[in-house]
């Protein structure tokens, strides 16, 4: 597989079409069987999801007064209570960071990020699954393309390992997960579990080559694909619940369920 990340000029609030900023950048020679990798970050902007840091710890987070960072902190909590779905208190985070849950993904603070964001806090994209559908119907009419997939990622943790690896928080034009449930093993052993997250393997692949500094490449293509099922479709609401599992179904389940989550507004 080939990711080939575009750079871009600062994405900030003075662009508010994502589409033109997809033409301008985009190469005229995508090539079929693609997948367009967009961050969340400058879908977001684009769409005004943007909220200026108060106070001077905006600019020195972690190097201000304690007062400063207590303000900021509790701004940011305000912030997470709203978008998220469910959340952790950053009170009981050594790192000062809350958990959540939102579009059915765990991430750090509901997808609220401040860097590369000039000041601010830029939110999660308000629609991800709309603006992955409309970039792929644009792509596709743009370039003339029959098979394209698009995903808009993110970066996520995951427990008992550092270091952050991408997410994909909407997908279009492909099949998201392979199911291989009664498919064989090399040995014939029929598989019983086995699902593939083509999606999230894909936004891995494609995070970790635009980066997660100054490398101001948030646009990225990905090529030569194996296993991948591409479809001409918008996924309908059955193909995006199919990706989901609930904290019940979850094999994570003891644990999740006995987190003291709180209700957010999200």
């Amino acid at each position: 597989m080939k990711v080939t990340p575009y750079k871009t000029h600062k994405v900030s609030q003075n662009d508010t079409s994502l589409l033109a900023l997809l033409d301008r950048y985009l190469p005229d020679d995508v090539p079929e069987r693609s997948v367009i990798a967009v961050s969340s970050k400058i879908v977001a902007i684009c769409e005004g999801r943007v909220v200026k840091i108060k106070g001077t710890a905006a600019s020195a987070e972690g190097f201000g007064e304690p007062k400063e960072e207590e303000l900021h902190r509790k701004e940011k909590d305000v912030l997470i209570s709203r978008e998220a779905e469910w959340y952790l208190p950053s009170s009981e985070n050594p790192y000062g960071v809350s958990i959540t849950i939102k579009n059915n993904v765990i991430i750090a603070s509901a997808g609220i990020d401040e860097s590369n964001a000039d000041g601010k806090y830029v939110l999660w994209p308000k629609n991800p699954q709309k603006s992955a559908n409309t970039i792929r119907v644009h792509i596709v009419n743009r370039l003339s393309l029959r098979e394209v997939g698009v995903i808009i990622t993110d970066s996520r943790l995951s427990p008992l390992r550092w270091g952050v690896t991408g997410v994909g928080i909407a997908h279009s034009g492909f099949r998201a997960v392979n199911d291989l449930i009664g498919k064989p093993d090399i040995f014939g052993r029929p598989l019983h579990v086995t699902k593939v997250n083509v999606l999230d393997g894909l936004a891995a692949s494609a995070v970790f080559v635009m980066g997660e500094s100054n490398e101001q490449t948030p646009i990225a293509v990905l090529s030569d694909i194996p296993h991948i099922v591409f479809q001409d479709h918008n996924p309908t609401e059955k193909e995006v619940a199919m990706l989901k599992i609930s904290m019940e179904e979850d094999i994570f389940s003891p644990i999740l369920k006995k987190a003291p989550w709180k209700k957010g507004r999200g």
